[in-house]
């Protein structure tokens, strides 16, 4: 028998997938949008996310973040009810914290195709260490 990770017997863990994937092929609700009325001009919307909650995929333990999202529209905005669906529903997926900032940017571009998007995930320490990541589109050159 395997030795146990957090006291918890390897065998009698929860089953949070396959860590190598880790969340990255996880069911999430859909993002909507709407038309955005100022499609000529440049502006920022800004979002944050104070109680965003996720599984840890190795211990099964809960992660918790401040999402922040802020991006330049061009032809649709988030609707916000649908974006608050889609983030909560990462509390019961195991996903490690650099997978959880690059699938919520992916999942918006592919949606919102803005002309720029950058998601900050502030994550609470674990362990002793304060994680932050920060995933751009379009990604920064150089």
């Amino acid at each position: 028998m395997e030795t146990a990770y957090a006291g918890v017997p390897v065998d009698e863990r929860p089953d949070y997938g396959d860590c190598s994937a880790s969340g990255l092929e996880a069911e999430l609700p859909e993002i909507e949008t709407w038309d955005n009325q100022y499609p000529g001009r440049d502006y920022t919307i800004r979002f944050s996310f104070p109680e965003f909650t996720a599984i840890c995929p190795k211990t099964g333990l809960p992660d918790f973040a401040d999402l922040q999202i802020s991006y330049t529209p061009d032809r649709h905005c988030v609707e916000l009810k649908s974006l608050k669906f889609y983030l909560l529903a990462f509390r019961t997926v195991g996903i490690f914290h650099e997978n959880v900032v690059n699938r919520v940017l992916d999942d918006l571009v592919r949606t919102l195709r803005p002309r720029k998007l950058t998601v900050i995930g502030d994550f609470n320490p674990r362990g002793g260490i304060h994680t932050v990541v920060t995933a751009e589109h379009p990604a920064p050159v150089g």
